[in-house]
């Protein structure tokens, strides 16, 4: 079984004074691309929420948001009088060398000075510690789950895909029969035309032969599906626990699965054919792009 790259968790705990709540998505990416949203306070237990993540989700583009609500007021914010008291004694000096009348409204215009109030730094404490890795592990379990459910689906669309290729791979071996008499008629019916020019029979056979050779297509049928079985055994079975790194295989064997198809139709030299190869580039092209999704 396959896990995808792609999913979303969420998870919160409590504390007696404040609420942790986390969010973590992941998209698909070629390395795993970590971003972390963590409040200041919170800011000494990045380690703890980088470590875990990095060890479940192992690849994908991950933004991880931790937000901390207070459920009971804090101490109220104090106006930082001794501070206030520099600013208005700069501005009265100011007003004496410029010229200038005192503004009309002190308070107004020193609360909005920098640090104007100052509040007490918020304490971390072994609670929120706790609360603070209970969500992230709640939210982590939760994104696995997600992306195990989200590989179910890519498994199930994979395996559509797999086998509508194989099933035009059959349909081939009728025009396939029909294709060589075809063209061996079609250059001997061009040849009696050339009723001025003398040739060795024996040797246009030899040469009928190689030409025929090279339209063959068997070699490339044969290692399509087995590209095609390779793929599914590496899919695994459907209630099989999920394995990491299977993206990156599943994405090499669908080149060659390419390669061959593009052989197919560059030797096929039939309408018939050309669109069933047609109809396997569009399956494959689908398959690709979602196997970008795979871990």
């Amino acid at each position: 079984m396959i896990s995808s790259m792609t999913g979303f968790g969420r998870g919160s705990a409590q504390t007696s004074t404040r609420r942790i709540k986390v969010e973590i998505k992941s998209l698909n990416s070629k390395q795993l691309d970590l971003s972390l949203r963590v409040p200041s306070a919170y800011r000494e237990l990045e380690v703890s929420l980088r470590t875990p993540i990095a060890e479940a989700l192992e690849r994908g583009k991950v933004e991880a948001t931790v937000t901390v609500e207070n459920i009971v007021a804090e101490a109220a914010a104090t106006v930082n009088i001794d501070l206030l008291g520099v600013y208005k004694s700069q501005l009265e000096e100011l007003g004496v060398r410029l010229g200038l009348p005192a503004p009309a409204d002190w308070y107004t215009l020193l609360l909005r000075m920098p640090e104007a109030m100052k509040t007490e730094a918020t304490v971390v404490g072994e609670d929120d510690e706790r609360a603070f890795l209970d969500a992230c592990g709640e939210a982590l379990a939760a994104l696995v789950d997600f992306r195990r459910r989200e590989g179910r689906k890519l498994y199930g669309f994979f395996v559509e895909k797999i086998n509508s290729i194989a099933t035009l791979l059959k349909e081939i071996d009728p025009y396939e029969a029909e294709r060589v008499p075809k063209i061996r008629e079609r250059l001997e019916e061009q040849l009696g035309r050339l009723t001025s020019i003398e040739y060795d029979r024996g040797r246009l056979e030899q040469e009928l032969i190689f030409y025929i050779e090279k339209l063959d297509v068997n070699e490339e049928k044969l290692r399509l599906a087995t590209h095609l079985n390779y793929f599914l055994e590496t899919l695994g079975g459907e209630n099989d626990y999920p394995k990491s790194g299977q993206g990156k295989k599943l994405g090499f064997i669908a080149q060659e699965i390419g390669r061959e198809i593009n052989t197919l139709g560059s030797k096929s030299n039939h309408a018939g054919m050309q669109r069933i190869v047609v109809k396997m580039k569009d399956d494959l092209e689908q398959i690709k792009e979602q196997v970008l999704n795979v871990l």
